[in-house]
């Protein structure tokens, strides 16, 4: 009877916090699925596992497949209208290779870092290299390399390098003009991928006009904001918002309104997957809690009803 009741509760629970407010473009379970602002789902394919996604002026998404290519959906077939082969192209047959990053171009290339070559390349759509350079990767694998990566106004290029626990920003020509190592605050590593774990792995870094740098620390339930001189000015941390506890924290946007929507992964069934917040009072405005459609394993996402330039 207990089990029941319980399950009741989390059901209602689910239903009464789904999506009001923001339309979401999500991975988990094997779905990519749209989710409407009434919690219904407008859309949706079978789709493996991922750690980046954009949508295109065009309406179409562009994801990765197999952590090793990026590829372009035509949401209205379904089908695959252009891709590229991290692992097989341009010197790479034969490495291990994945890709956990990428961003498409206003000029209409799409910068990729891969990881195992810790490469960054910029390619057209005929999947020629038009820019490349090396990553500074201390603890190289294939797997942790990177995670999220993306090209700044000025040029430069700002990576979370995920085993090495640093935040990385490069020139335009591959050179590390800022560095920011992610702290342990005082606290010793502990494995797992869920709020019992800790570390220092950060999976996302957003530039603000400002010149400072909000980042996701990953394992460190923590989401930070750092001046150029690498003092911490804003934070949050695993159990600062009532009833919420952080675990791996994943993707970040910085909405017009300076919201800021976080990424809660592998967070368990009882944690909303998506949190928004006011930064100045840390008050939770919205979240989404569909734990039911996309499982443990969530890690990327994107809002699709944000009118104005959102920060991610």
């Amino acid at each position: 009877m207990k089990a029941i009741l319980r399950t009741l509760i989390l059901l209602l629970f689910t239903l009464t916090h789904s999506a009001i407010g923001h339309t979401v473009l999500m991975q988990g379970n094997n779905r990519l699925a749209i989710v409407n602002d009434k919690g219904e789902i407008d859309w949706e394919m079978p789709w493996g596992g991922i750690h980046d996604i954009h949508v295109l002026d065009n309406g179409h998404i562009m994801v990765q497949q197999h952590m090793k290519k990026v590829v372009e959906i035509d949401p209205e077939t379904k089908n695959i209208v252009w891709e590229y082969d991290s692992s097989t192209q341009n010197g790479n047959a034969g490495q291990r290779v994945e890709v956990h990053a990428f961003q498409p171009l206003a000029d209409g290339n799409v910068m990729i870092a891969e990881s195992g070559p810790a490469r960054l390349i910029e390619v057209n759509r005929d999947g020629k290299i038009v820019k490349q350079f090396q990553l500074q990767v201390n603890n190289r694998d294939a797997h942790t390399d990177t995670r999220l990566v993306r090209k700044l106004q000025n040029g430069n290029y700002l990576a979370c390098h995920e085993a090495d626990g640093s935040v990385r920003e490069y020139s335009s020509d591959g050179k590390v003009v800022w560095e920011y190592a992610v702290p342990m605050f005082g606290k010793k590593a502990k494995g797992g991928h869920g709020p019992e774990a800790f570390g220092n792995k950060c999976f996302a870094a957003v530039r603000f006009k400002n010149n400072n740098t909000l980042i996701a620390t990953g394992n460190g339930h923590s989401v930070i904001e750092v001046t150029p001189d690498k003092e911490i000015v804003w934070q949050i941390h695993q159990n600062d918002l009532p009833g919420i506890a952080l675990a791996w924290v994943t993707t970040l946007e910085v909405l017009p309104n300076g919201n800021y929507v976080i990424g809660n992964c592998h967070a368990g069934p009882d944690n909303p997957l998506l949190i928004e917040i006011e930064p100045k009072s840390k008050k939770v405005v919205w979240q989404f809690d569909r734990f039911d459609l996309f499982g443990n394993s969530a890690p990327n996402s994107l809002l699709l009803d944000v009118k104005g330039e959102v920060l991610r």
